[in-house]
């Protein structure tokens, strides 16, 4: 008897497979990243064709197969209809499955990556929130989850707002990240902090970047 299993996670990318089918890549709370295959879930008629969409975030009720799990189900409690609805916050947004994509691994305990995409995405769409500062914020929690940020630089002069920023990101939970706002200045030491610690731990390039730092 075939079992199945249910698990709540995001969908990272989509790619077509044959036909009507899908390969996806989703960053879970019970498995780390997973790789499956929803039959037919490109079809205008299936129940699967919008939940096997990137940033759709719910539950999946999945069955292992010889090398991959098949998705039968989905109930989707986020879709982030409002990233696909701003052009800008899109790009950021896809920026940041990609991330997760690179970082995340299977089997791993990833639920703190999980929450950290959640969260940032939901502050993508936050109108008071300046999307470059939720890019940093992301970026740098990011690789204090993965244990590769080692802090404020010791070279460079930086503003006090500045370093309580950085304190504040590495020893805050997820949910507190997004609720504060910064000057231009800060905002610009930032980027340069992130930039530089992203060039030295990240050895590879991601498509939607370019374009985000383009934008």
């Amino acid at each position: 008897m075939q079992e199945f299993t249910e698990i709540t996670g995001m969908v990272l990318k989509a790619e077509p497979i044959g036909e009507y089918d899908r390969r996806v890549v989703m960053l879970t709370k019970e498995k780390g990243k997973i790789s499956a295959f929803a039959k037919g879930s490109r079809r205008q008629t299936s129940k699967l064709l919008a939940a096997t969409n990137p940033f759709s975030f719910g539950t999946f009720k999945l069955y292992a197969g010889r090398s991959s799990y098949n998705i039968l189900d989905a109930s989707i409690s986020n879709y982030f209809e409002g990233l696909r609805e701003d052009f800008e916050g899109a790009y950021y947004g896809m920026y940041f499955l990609e991330v997760m994509d690179y970082y995340t691994r299977e089997n791993n305990d990833e639920k703190e990556m999980l929450k950290l995409l959640y969260q940032s995405l939901r502050a993508l769409m936050h109108e008071s929130l300046d999307n470059r500062l939720v890019r940093y914020i992301f970026e740098m929690k990011a690789m204090v989850l993965n244990g590769e940020f080692p802090g404020i630089p010791t070279e460079g002069v930086w503003e006090e707002s500045t370093r309580y920023a950085i304190s504040y990101i590495m020893d805050s939970g997820i949910e507190k990240l997004y609720t504060f706002t910064v000057t231009p200045s800060v905002l610009a030491q930032m980027k340069k902090i992130a930039d530089d610690y992203r060039r030295r731990f990240v050895d590879r390039t991601f498509k939607s970047l370019e374009i985000v730092d383009n934008l």
